[in-house]
């Protein structure tokens, strides 16, 4: 994987108390980033950001992602610029659409998401390089508006987006995007072409950084990826274009096996290759390099969500993962 980061992701449904502990030891494993999540109503990632950082020396700590409609962008932009402050070129903050039925729930619900992540993103790059930022939009509405502290570097902000208009969004707007868990090494091809078609729109040709979450199954046995690419198929959003080959066969699949549980043992091998990192050192090693090589720059490693699990096969694969990957 060459000069491409390697990153671990502290699940939504780890309790809080135990981040310190797990960020420490994520640093001392080796791997480069440590991400964190914002999904309603577990804990939020601003503040885990935070944590994480402070008590780590050189981890880079990504925030996956802060929904767009939760936050007004010159609060959005304060939080960040403390962080990148105190945490200089530490930070990878991410905003995304966050989930419709949580959206709606907590009544921040807007007739155009994309809007909403757009002018979020706009406009709290523009704060955090020290600009003064007036805008009227369908969402973002600031007048005058100027960071006192803003950071000596505005750190990437990335958007984590799935479909074709999300992405070429992304492309015009953000400096990177993130893609989420059973993000096949085709999607990944398929997704840069949707990016770069936005950069070429906006006329854009700095960098943009593709980071790919990937459930984790350090475990020849392979049974937590079976259930976990098993739940995506059947309660996930559906696959991209770029896996259509699949299609009728998941289709068939999810007919005859409804409950995941059936499912995860119905699963052919090969997509336990496509859609995950599991297995042996080496099965692992070559998912993980197929996925670089598609174009990720960073991949995250989704582990079990047994808390004692995920830190074994996190440990585990510091000593006989990351070492095939990194030479």
């Amino acid at each position: 994987m060459g000069d491409r980061s390697i990153g671990v992701m502290y699940r939504c449904d780890s309790p809080p108390e135990q981040l310190p502990a797990y960020a420490r030891l994520v640093e001392r494993l080796g791997y480069d980033e440590l991400w964190v999540v914002e999904d309603c109503f577990f804990t939020g990632a601003v503040s885990a950001a935070a944590i994480a950082a402070s008590v780590t020396e050189t981890l880079k700590i990504g925030i996956g992602i802060l929904p767009a409609a939760f936050r007004n962008p010159a609060l959005a932009a304060m939080e960040l610029t403390n962080l990148e402050r105190v945490f200089p070129g530490r930070i990878l903050p991410g905003f995304g659409h966050g989930m419709p039925d949580w959206v709606r729930q907590v009544g921040a619900h807007h007739p155009s998401p994309l809007a909403v992540l757009g002018e979020t993103v706009s406009a709290v790059r523009a704060l955090l390089a020290g600009e003064t930022v007036t805008v009227d939009g369908q969402y973002a509405k600031l007048d005058g508006v100027k960071l006192e502290f803003p950071p000596a570097e505005p750190p990437v902000i990335s958007t984590g987006v799935r479909g074709a208009k999300s992405l070429r969004l992304s492309g015009r707007v953000a400096d990177g995007t993130i893609l989420a868990e059973c993000a096949s090494p085709a999607y990944l091809r398929w997704a840069r072409e949707q990016i770069d078609a936005g950069r070429a729109d906006a006329g854009r040709t700095d960098p943009h950084r593709l980071t790919v979450y990937a459930f984790l199954d350090f475990d020849e046995g392979r049974q937590d990826a079976r259930r976990a690419v098993a739940g995506r198929l059947v309660g996930g959003p559906p696959l991209s274009p770029a896996d259509d080959d699949l299609a009728d066969e998941i289709a068939a699949l999810v007919s005859a096996h409804p409950e995941v549980d059936k499912l995860a043992e119905a699963l052919p091998e090969h997509y336990l290759d496509r859609f995950a990192v599991s297995g042996t050192p080496e099965q692992c090693a070559a998912s993980a390099t197929a996925l670089a090589e598609a174009g990720a720059d960073s991949v995250v490693f989704v582990p079990p969500n047994d808390p004692q699990l995920a830190v074994t096969q996190i440990t585990l694969a510091a000593t006989d993962l990351l070492p095939r990957l990194r030479g």
